[in-house]
C-alpha cells in the first residue's frame, strides 16, 4: 500500500513562491487501477514524479508498506517496488529489447523469457527481441517496450505519466488493451495520469487534482459523469 500524507510542492522564482500541491493526502491500495485526472497545470505530473523520487515534496510523507520513504531517490525507491514510465521512453541506440528487459530483471533471461514480456504487452516477439531500441521504433511501441520492462521488474506499483502522449490511435488503442490486462491480472497497483476517457473508463478509482488539491476520489461509477462535459464546467473543479 502506498501512502501520501501532507504531500506539499512549492517551487521558487526569486522572491515569488508558487505552490504547485497543497496538503495532498492518498491511499493507493494494493492491487488497484488508479486514474490521477485533472485540468492542464493542476499538478499531476509533478504529485507522479514525487512518488516516484524524481523530486522531492517540500514538505510531508510518503510510506510504501508502512515504510518512509520520502528520503529515498528514484533509484532507492525503484528497489523498493516503485516503477514509473516516462511521457516519452528513453531510446537506447546499440541496445537490444532483450538486453534491456534483462537489465530490468536483473538476470540473463533466454530469448522465450523476454519474448514472453513483449507477448504479454501485444508485440510480436519474435520480430523485436533483438531490435535495437532506437529511433525505428515507434511511440506506441516504445511505450509498450517500456511496460514490458516494468513486468520483468516486477514491481509493486507502477506510474504512468500521461501515457497517451506523442502516439497515433491506433498505437493508443493496443496500449488500453495493455493496461485492461494489467488491470484485470490484479498482480500489482497501477497508477495512471491521464484526461483520456477510454483510459478513465477502466479506472477503478479516480482521483481529481484541481488548483493543486485533490478536489474528488471515488470510484469509477461515482466520479466520471461528472467529468464528462470538461473540465472548465466539471462540478468537482474549483
Amino acid at each position: 500500500m502506498l501512502e501520501l500524507k501532507d504531500i506539499s510542492f512549492t517551487i521558487r522564482n526569486g522572491e515569488t513562491e508558487k505552490r504547485i500541491l497543497n496538503s495532498i493526502n492518498l491511499v493507493i491500495e494494493d492491487d488497484t487501477f488508479t486514474v490521477i485526472t485533472g485540468p492542464n497545470g493542476s499538478g499531476k505530473s509533478t504529485l507522479a514524479k514525487i512518488i516516484a523520487g524524481i523530486e522531492k515534496p517540500s514538505s510531508g510523507s510518503i510510506l510504501l508498506d508502512g515504510a518512509d520513504i520520502t528520503g529515498m531517490d528514484i533509484t532507492q525507491r525503484a528497489r523498493r517496488g516503485i516503477g514509473f514510465a516516462f511521457q516519452q521512453p528513453i531510446r537506447f541506440k546499440g541496445i537490444t529489447i532483450k538486453e534491456l528487459i534483462e537489465l530490468a530483471a536483473g538476470k540473463q533471461l533466454s530469448a522465450e523469457e523476454a519474448c514472453g514480456y513483449l507477448s504479454e504487452v501485444g508485440l510480436c516477439a519474435a520480430e523485436y527481441v533483438n531490435r535495437e531500441m532506437d529511433a525505428k521504433l515507434s511511440g506506441g511501441e516504445l511505450k509498450r517496450i517500456e511496460i514490458a520492462m516494468l513486468l520483468a521488474r516486477n514491481v509493486s506499483v507502477s506510474i504512468f505519466d500521461e501515457p497517451e502522449a506523442g502516439i497515433d490511435l491506433w498505437s493508443f488503442q493496443n496500449l488500453i488493451d495493455v493496461f485492461r490486462k494489467l488491470r484485470n491480472a490484479g498482480k500489482r497497483s497501477v497508477v495512471i495520469i491521464s484526461h483520456q476517457e477510454r483510459i478513465l473508463d477502466i479506472a477503478d478509482t479516480i482521483v481529481l487534482l484541481s488548483g493543486g488539491e485533490i478536489t474528488a476520489r471515488g470510484n469509477r461509477a461515482d466520479i466520471l459523469p461528472g467529468l464528462m462535459d470538461g473540465f472548465d464546467t466539471c462540478r468537482f473543479c474549483k
